[in-house]
């Protein structure tokens, strides 16, 4: 969970003036940030380069164990350089413990190991792509109602054995539950895999998407466009699962996020909460 001080309006957008760059968002691990700087200026941030649009937007985004101190350099048409130094809120984690998974997708043999190799191929280059249309404007809703089982950053234990952390929400729901998409984009990924099961990427444009795990039956097809709201899956319990429900990540290229900030909660999500018509209810 977010420490203290962050604990009020965890997501709540705002915007800072800084040497002409502007940040749309908060400054938090897990979390992606769209800036504002003069038309077609060059941004150096994280080993990466980007080019902003004609309307001078970029995004850039934050892994779960980013540092509390990111450089951001901005080059204008004219070949002026500025230095903007960020300070990133951190975060603390919890540890989720899941048992009764089949061993081979905890200790997976050789062929098994294989395949999620080569699906893990396959979402890398998904994750490369760098779509133009900003479709993340349009804003973000909930894919599904279920209950949260799952949250974004928790240390994994599966059948006893450390994993890597968990990057996105589970939301819990009977299988067959429809999925909405939470904002218009591009689906660039529909594959059956190892571990994710059924697995669908929409893409919101400048590096940032959605991934959906688990699912049972996959409603779209690669390269469709869809809109905020369409129909694009229903829940499964395919992959490494326990029981059906659905993994919503999300990425800004290779960087993972939390879905969670999207949405101005009032407290950190938890697993035992409910979406219900768009809203998080809490149990309690």
């Amino acid at each position: 969970m977010l420490k203290k001080y962050w604990a009020l309006g965890l997501v709540m957008v705002f915007s800072v003036n800084v040497n002409a760059l502007e940040i749309k968002g908060e400054l938090v691990q897990g979390n992606w940030v769209q800036l504002i700087v003069e038309p077609n200026s060059q941004i150096h941030f994280e080993q990466r380069t980007l080019t902003a649009d004609n309307d001078g937007r970029a995004l850039i985004a934050f892994s779960r164990d980013a540092k509390p101190q990111k450089t951001l350099i901005v080059t204008n048409k004219q070949g002026q350089v500025t230095e903007h130094k960020l300070s990133i809120a951190q975060r603390d984690y919890i540890i989720q413990r899941i048992d009764g998974l089949p061993a081979r997708h905890v200790t997976p043999d050789e062929a098994t190991l294989a395949k999620i190799r080569e699906d893990g191929r396959k979402a890398v280059e998904a994750r490369k792509i760098d779509l133009p249309t900003p479709y993340f404007l349009g804003g973000f809703i909930w894919p599904a109602e279920g209950w949260v089982t799952g949250v974004y950053g928790s240390q994994r234990v599966l059948n006893g054995h450390p994993r890597r952390p968990h990057f996105g929400v589970d939301i819990a729901e009977a299988t067959g539950t429809p999925i909405y998409a939470p904002a218009a984009g591009e689906v660039t990924l529909a594959e059956s895999m190892e571990l994710s099961g059924n697995t669908l990427f929409i893409d919101h444009g400048y590096g940032l998407r959605s991934d959906f795990m688990h699912l049972e039956e996959i409603l779209v097809a690669l390269g469709d466009q869809v809109e905020q709201g369409q129909l694009i899956a229903t829940m499964g319990a395919t992959g490494r699962a326990t029981g059906p429900h659905l993994h919503w990540g999300m990425s800004w290229f290779d960087v993972r996020l939390d879905p969670a900030l999207l949405f101005n909660l009032d407290r950190t999500l938890a697993r035992g909460a409910r979406i219900q018509n768009n809203q998080v209810i809490w149990d309690d």
